[in-house]
C-alpha cells in the first residue's frame, strides 16, 4: 500500500507501507498526485491520509477493507457536502452509522483508500481545480452505481485528532456538485427546500451551477477477489411464506430439486387465515422430495410473523428468503453463494424480474433496498435481526430488515448476474383486505404509517423534509382539492397523522 500524507491541499510526503520508503514526487496537488500513484502501481492500494492523523492511522484496518480491489473506503468527522445533501437524496447512503463500517458515497480526504485500477477509471471525469474533497465525493458518487463499494470504516484511523477542523463544502461547491450529479430540477428543489427550511435565499449559488454539465460515468467496475475462499461444503436453506398458491409454490420446489446445489431443507410457512386452517399442500407428504421439508401450518396471517417464526428453524450455513411464486434455473444457488463466499459478501438481492422486463444492472452493486423474497444471507448476520412487526400487513418491512442488516455491519450487495422470474401471481395472498386502525380516521393519513416509521427511524431530517415537499408536489396531481391552500392544510393535518401512527406503531409490542 501507498499513503500519501497532505495538510491544507498540498502533498506532505508519500511512503511506500511496504518498504517504509519515501517516494519522490514533484507534485503538490493531491488528486493530481493520486492519480500519478494509480498509474504507475495500478495493482496496488493507493491511500490519503491527513498529515496530522499520521500517528492514528490504522493501515491493517485499511488493508481489511479490501475484500476485493472494487472497493474505495474512507473515514471524516462529518460529511463534506453538509447536512443539506438530504434534501437531494433520500437514500441510506448519507445517514451514516459511524460506529460501524457502512456504506456510503460520502468520502474525505481526512482518510482513506482504493484500488489504484479502480482510481484510474475516473481520470477524465475529475476537474482539478475542485478541491480534493469534492473530487473523493464525486469519484464515490459516480462509481457506486457502477460497481464501486464505498464504504465509511471508523477503524482505519484510531482517534482523529481533534484539533482538525472538517472542511464544509460552500453553498455553490454544494449547488454545483447537484447539477453535476443529479438530474437538473433536484438543483431548484434543493434551493426551494433551504429557502422553506432554514429561510436561507441561495440565489446565487442556483444560477452559478445551471453552468455546470450533469457528469456521466459509463465504466463498469469489476472486481477481482480471492477464489480460495470458496466453500465447498456450505450448506443453504430456504425460507417460503405462503399463503393460497399451492400450484405456484410447487413449481418452487420443483426448481430447487433440480439444482446444482441441493439446499438442506426447505421451510414452508402455510397461512391460512379461514375458520378453520387445512393445508392445501398435500404434495409435500405424497412427493419425494431431496431435501428436508418443515411444514408448519398458522392460522395467522402476515408475512413477518412467518418469516420470523421459520428463521428460527434454520440449521444451515446461509438462508434463502424466497416468494412463493419466482422461478430460477439450476444454478442459481451454486452462482449466488459462489459470488458470496469469494467476495466475502454476507448478504446478497438476487435479481427478480417479471415477464418481459430487461435487467438495466450489468454489475454487481451496493443496493439500497432489501428484497425479502429474492436475498441469500448468511446466518451468522443474521442472529440479531428479525422482520419487525410494527411493518406487518403494510409497506417497508423489507426495507427496514435490510436497514437492521447495515447497521449490524453488513452491507447487502444487487447481484444482477444470477435472476429470478417473478410471476407476480394472480391467486393467493390475503383471502380479506387487512383493515387498518388508521384506516378508520376521518382523514387517511399521509403517506402510509409504516412508510413514515421507516422514514423516521433511518432517515436525516433533511431527508424527511426533503421527502414531505416531494410527496406534497407529487400527490398534488393525484388528489381531487384543486384550492392549493386548502390542499396544504389537508396535506399538513394528513401528515400529522401519519406521524402520530408511526409513534403508536414504534411503539407496539407484539
Amino acid at each position: 500500500m501507498l499513503i500519501l500524507f497532505h495538510k491544507n491541499n498540498s502533498v506532505v510526503e508519500i511512503i511506500d507501507n511496504t518498504t517504509q520508503k519515501v517516494i519522490a514526487l514533484e507534485e503538490k496537488e493531491p488528486m493530481k498526485a493520486l492519480f500519478f500513484l494509480a498509474s504507475k502501481y495500478s495493482t496496488r492500494i493507493i491511500a490519503w491520509c491527513d498529515i496530522l492523523n499520521k500517528n492514528n492511522m490504522n493501515v491493517e484496518a485499511v488493508k481489511s477493507c479490501f475484500t476485493s480491489t472494487n472497493v474505495m473506503v474512507s473515514n471524516g468527522n462529518s460529511s463534506y457536502l453538509g447536512n443539506s445533501i438530504g434534501y437531494v437524496e433520500d437514500s441510506l447512503f448519507i445517514n451514516v452509522n459511524r460506529r460501524i463500517k457502512f456504506p456510503t458515497w460520502l468520502m474525505h480526504n481526512n482518510c482513506g483508500a482504493i484500488y489504484g485500477e479502480s482510481l484510474l477509471l475516473f481520470k477524465k471525469h475529475i476537474n482539478y481545480k475542485y478541491s480534493f474533497n469534492y473530487n473523493l465525493n464525486s469519484i464515490a458518487k459516480l462509481g457506486m452505481t457502477n460497481g464501486l463499494f464505498c464504504y465509511f470504516s471508523p477503524e482505519i484511523i484510531k482517534k482523529n485528532d481533534e484539533e482538525h477542523l472538517d472542511e464544509q463544502a460552500s453553498a455553490s461547491e454544494l449547488f454545483q456538485f447537484v447539477k453535476e450529479h443529479y438530474r437538473t430540477r433536484w438543483t431548484f428543489l434543493l434551493f426551494l427546500n433551504i429557502l422553506i427550511f432554514e429561510k436561507k435565499v441561495l440565489f446565487f449559488p442556483l444560477m452559478k451551477s445551471l453552468f455546470f454539465k450533469k457528469k456521466t460515468f459509463n465504466n463498469v467496475i469489476t472486481s477481482k477477489a480471492d477464489a480460495t475462499k470458496l466453500k465447498e461444503n456450505a450448506s443453504v436453506s430456504v425460507l417460503i411464506p405462503t399463503l393460497g398458491r399451492a400450484k405456484y409454490l410447487y413449481d418452487v420446489l420443483k426448481d430447487l430439486t433440480y439444482q446444482t446445489l441441493i439446499p438442506e431443507e426447505v421451510i414452508i410457512i402455510e397461512q391460512d387465515d379461514s375458520e378453520i386452517a387445512k393445508t392445501e399442500l398435500d404434495y409435500l407428504k405424497t412427493k419425494n422430495w431431496p431435501f428436508k421439508i418443515i411444514h408448519k401450518l398458522i392460522s395467522r396471517t402476515g408475512a413477518c410473523n412467518a418469516r420470523n417464526m421459520g428463521l428460527k428453524l434454520i440449521s444451515s450455513d446461509y438462508v434463502f428468503l424466497a416468494d412463493d411464486d419466482i422461478r430460477f434455473n439450476k444454478n442459481m444457488l451454486d452462482n449466488a453463494l459462489s459470488f458470496m463466499q469469494i467476495n466475502s459478501h454476507d448478504a446478497i438481492t438476487l435479481s427478480c424480474l417479471r415477464e418481459n422486463e430487461i435487467e438495466k444492472c450489468v454489475t454487481p452493486i451496493q443496493w439500497p433496498s432489501f428484497g425479502s423474497g429474492c436475498s441469500i444471507v448468511k446466518m451468522n448476520a443474521i442472529k440479531k435481526v428479525n422482520f419487525d412487526m410494527a411493518f406487518e400487513h403494510g409497506f417497508g418491512e423489507d426495507s427496514d430488515f435490510g436497514m437492521q442488516l447495515r447497521n449490524n455491519g453488513v452491507d447487502i450487495i444487487y447481484f444482477p448476474v444470477v435472476q429470478l422470474k417473478h410471476l407476480k401471481a394472480p391467486v393467493g395472498g390475503f383471502r380479506k383486505k387487512h383493515i387498518h386502525d388508521w384506516e378508520k380516521e376521518c382523514l387517511t393519513p399521509k403517506p402510509s404509517p409504516t412508510v413514515m416509521l421507516y422514514n423516521l427511524k433511518y432517515k436525516t431530517e433533511e431527508q424527511l423534509r426533503g421527502y414531505k415537499l416531494t410527496l406534497f408536489f407529487k400527490f398534488y396531481k393525484r388528489q381531487s382539492i384543486k384550492n392549493p391552500f386548502k390542499y396544504y392544510s389537508t396535506f399538513k393535518k394528513r401528515w400529522n397523522i401519519s406521524k402520530t401512527w408511526a409513534n403508536k406503531l414504534n411503539k407496539v409490542n407484539f
